[in-house]
């Protein structure tokens, strides 16, 4: 019994020895890694540098804003079409825009009572409500209609093309300083010759886009009346006819969704009818087993 008591104390010793030493061992090993962790982390942090400057290239190579195309198409009416053209002229003037094209024409046998005139004018495009509102002001707008044109992927393009052609530019003009040899000078040359030509191409394309962004068209068509038109009323009959299309219309929507519905629940009624025409058949074919039997019982 003593030396069974005495062999299990010296392991004990022996056991908590190896403990203390496994502990410090590895405090030395992580105090080594700490000293020394200084030039990883500098490592890592030059190559978190570079991951930040790529990512702010990729925010920068988005636009803040959409690029938006604004075109209207107005039709008025007015009663005498001298004073509302004055105060049109004077109204884009005023809000930074200009006319691009006028066009006035006089009816051959009244010209005092039908007067045409056609406008196309480019006003800024946060102006354009305000100058709707103005010709609203003067005359009877009978028409109004608008387009909007999203180009803000194809700018982008055309940006990201002036970028890599300028630096393909710059990197010409190096080489062609350090060019030794005449085919070398001639071949430089020419490509720095359609580099250039390109880049004025593009950025000629890029000068047209923003100018149909920052500024909005408007094609404006006046008519010259004695009296502004007014919307009929409708009748009781027109009313009825209103009515019986909108039914028919909601009764078509209607059948539209009972389709749709038919159509999205067929793969979950396919089983139940497969199993409900198994279910008949062996119905069947029990009763007919059964009918011999209930004849000739004996």
């Amino acid at each position: 019994m003593k030396c069974k008591r005495f062999l299990a104390l010296v392991m004990s010793i022996l056991l908590i020895t190896a403990l203390f030493a496994g502990c410090s061992a590895s405090k030395a090993a992580g105090s080594t890694y700490y000293s020394d962790s200084r030039a990883p982390m500098e490592e890592m942090g030059s190559s978190n540098g570079l991951a930040d400057s790529a990512g702010s290239t990729d925010a920068a190579a988005i636009p803040q804003n959409q690029k938006l195309i604004r075109t209207l198409y107005l039709d008025a009416e007015t009663e005498d079409m001298d004073p509302l053209l004055q105060t049109i002229n004077q109204q884009v003037a005023d809000l930074g825009g200009y006319i691009e094209a006028q066009e006035i024409s006089n009816d051959s046998l009244v010209r005092t009572k039908h007067r045409f005139a056609n406008l196309t004018i480019r006003i800024p495009a946060e102006n354009l409500d305000r100058f709707v509102s103005h010709v609203s002001d003067h005359a009877n707008i009978t028409s109004n209609r608008e387009t909007t044109e999203d180009i803000t992927l194809r700018y982008v393009a055309v940006e990201s093309r002036i970028t890599a052609l300028q630096t393909e530019q710059t990197r010409l003009l190096e080489l062609l300083a350090k060019a030794e040899t005449m085919n070398d000078l001639l071949l430089i040359e020419s490509r720095l010759t359609d580099v250039r030509a390109e880049l004025e191409q593009v950025t000629s394309q890029l000068r047209v886009m923003d100018n149909q962004v920052n500024y909005g068209t408007i094609h404006l068509t006046l008519t010259q009346v004695e009296q502004y038109t007014q919307p009929e009323p409708e009748t009781f009959w027109q009313k009825v006819g209103t009515g019986f299309v909108e039914s028919l219309k909601g009764l078509g929507n209607l059948l539209l969704g009972l389709v749709y519905l038919l159509i999205v629940a067929l793969p979950y009624l396919v089983i139940p009818a497969a199993i409900l025409a198994v279910l008949l058949i062996i119905n069947k074919r029990r009763k007919k087993k059964k009918e011999p039997k209930e004849k000739n019982p004996q």
